[in-house]
């Protein structure tokens, strides 16, 4: 396709909060993880592969955040997912004898244990419990490019009050992006797609050159952008700011109308760690007796009703493949509409959490595969491309500042800053300031424990300042897990603060289980907050 209408450049962000807990097996918040990777992460890799193996010219951009990354490389937590995937599959290997007498979920019992079986084969055989270098190759080959984010995901509409806080979520941030993938990432996935202008001259400080953002970050932009979101900007300080297209966004996560809402789709909510006989399926839910979600799910969504039918793998493709056609269609008549108005081609960015894909739309990475190779063999309206390769293509770019947003409900900052949550601000703020007081105040510090204490003040912060905490207090999730993890990162800063500031020895001790437990970023240095 020499000379395309347009371009359509799928982001999707892969982001789990650093959970880490090697003094105890019963954290269930630990799972995230593990689901992620068999629901999501595993499935993504082995349809690139498939496209790859087809001579499918695709091209899609994933951001990879330093938590996600600092836990798939982690060794225990890589020994415990073995473990999860063993006792998925000694659970199917029952679900096949229980369910011998039932034809349609005996053939899904089945399926899952072919399923958990084969992620048991392609992370410990394929990829050597690396998955990380298994993103890195598609990168390396072209076809993926990874672009970073904060390095906890700290939201940066609030903790601007004390800018060497963002300066460190980024620095951090583009330190262990070159750590795993040996370059610089030329692009952010700005935490929540929370904009503040102050966050520029950091970005340009680490070499950022483009963020993704919410589509009224560019809507309401000084000026007005003439293309909307079909364009880029650049901000006066020159850095690019991709919006997210709210057509192609709504088809895909719109729980009323969007495609995951499909009948023939499997139901998320009904899972045999429920429905089961309790006796039965106790050595599989949570250590305290309580039921959780064991991924084995036998039924699909099938309406608003409570008689939920069978699941049935082939039903739920013929509707991914249907919809990957209406997705097509649809992109092709956006770009056939906006090209006409344009002076250059316009790009439809559909950036979604990743964990979309797989986990809470268990289709998704089909459906993915499906639509790239529709847009390879079935027309020649519009390619896939990266934003680094749209800005490299099109370097003309309007000069305007980006709206201050997010893309949190409503679109500004009430889902991190509200009643349920607002007490743990002035905690951050306090723990901010101190920290950038310690940078300073042991500027030149020479004496190894001091440095180990400083460093490790820093990895706290860090810590507490996850979104995710705050998220999952207003969601009303697993709330008392969240609180607990603020708590106790600003309580562990502050006791090593207090030593530090003191003069007191330092708690060698204290220091060591830190270190142990809260063992992000092995490399940082202290003096990012200066």
């Amino acid at each position: 396709m020499a000379n395309p209408k347009g371009y359509v450049s799928f982001v999707l962000h892969a982001h789990l909060p650093f959970i880490h807990h090697p003094e105890s097996e019963d954290y269930l918040e630990e799972q995230w993880l593990y689901e992620a990777i068999s629901e999501t992460y595993i499935p993504l890799l082995l349809n690139f592969e498939k496209l790859v193996e087809e001579h499918v010219d695709f091209r899609i951009t994933m951001s990879m955040t330093p938590p996600l990354l600092n836990m798939l490389d982690n060794n225990l937590l890589q020994k415990r997912y073995i473990k999860y995937l063993e006792k998925h599959i000694e659970l199917a290997k029952k679900e096949l004898k229980r369910t011998i007498y039932n034809e349609r979920i005996n053939q899904l019992s089945q399926y899952y244990l072919n399923r958990y079986s084969n992620d048991l084969q392609v992370f410990k055989e394929k990829y050597k419990c690396n998955l990380i270098q298994g993103f890195k190759h598609f990168q390396d080959i072209g076809v993926l490019e990874i672009i970073t984010c904060g390095a906890t995901h700290g939201y940066f509409p609030i903790l601007y009050m004390t800018p060497e806080t963002i300066k460190a979520q980024i620095g951090v941030g583009v330190q262990t992006y070159e750590k795993y993938f040996g370059k610089k990432p030329r692009g952010i996935w700005l935490p929540e797609c929370g904009y503040v202008p102050e966050s520029d001259k950091f970005l340009k400080e680490f070499g950022i050159e483009y963020i993704i953002t919410e589509s009224h970050g560019i809507l309401y932009a000084d000026p007005t952008p003439i293309y909307g979101t079909l364009s880029p900007i650049v901000s006066p300080n020159g850095i690019i700011a991709f919006g997210r297209d709210m057509e192609s966004s709504r088809q895909v996560w719109s729980s009323i109308n969007g495609y995951p809402g499909d009948f023939n789709y499997r139901e998320f909510y009904r899972d045999i760690g429920y429905d089961a006989d309790y006796e039965y399926i106790k050595p599989y839910i949570a250590s305290n007796g309580v039921r959780v979600h064991t991924g084995i799910k036998y039924h699909r969504i099938t309406g608003k009703c409570e008689e939920k039918d069978y699941y049935n793998v082939r039903w739920a493709q013929d509707s991914a493949e249907k919809q990957a056609g209406h997705f097509l269609d649809s992109r092709i008549s956006q770009i056939n509409n906006a090209c006409k108005y344009m002076d250059k081609p316009p790009i439809v960015l559909c950036p979604y959490d990743a964990e979309l894909y797989g986990h809470w739309w268990y289709e998704g990475p089909y459906w993915l595969y499906i639509l790239f190779k529709k847009i390879h063999f079935d027309q020649n309206e519009f390619k896939l491309i990266t934003p680094s390769e749209y800005i490299d293509k099109y370097p003309e770019i309007q000069q305007c500042t980006p709206c201050r947003s997010s893309w949190g409900a409503n679109g500004y900052s009430e889902v991190w800053l509200n009643p349920s949550n607002d007490y743990v601000h002035r905690h951050l703020h306090v723990a901010g300031n101190r920290m950038v007081e310690l940078a300073n105040l042991f500027k030149n510090e020479t004496d190894t424990l001091k440095i180990q204490a400083l460093n490790q003040c820093a990895r706290e912060l860090l810590l507490a300042q996850s979104s995710d905490w705050l998220f999952i207090i207003t969601n009303g999730t697993m709330v008392d897990y969240a609180k607990k993890r603020i708590k106790d990162h600003i309580g562990r800063f502050t006791k090593l603060y207090e030593q530090l500031k003191s003069g007191k020895t330092i708690d060698k001790k204290f220091l060591k289980q830190l270190q142990e437990r809260d063992c992000i970023f092995p490399e940082i240095d202290y003096h990012i907050y200066l």
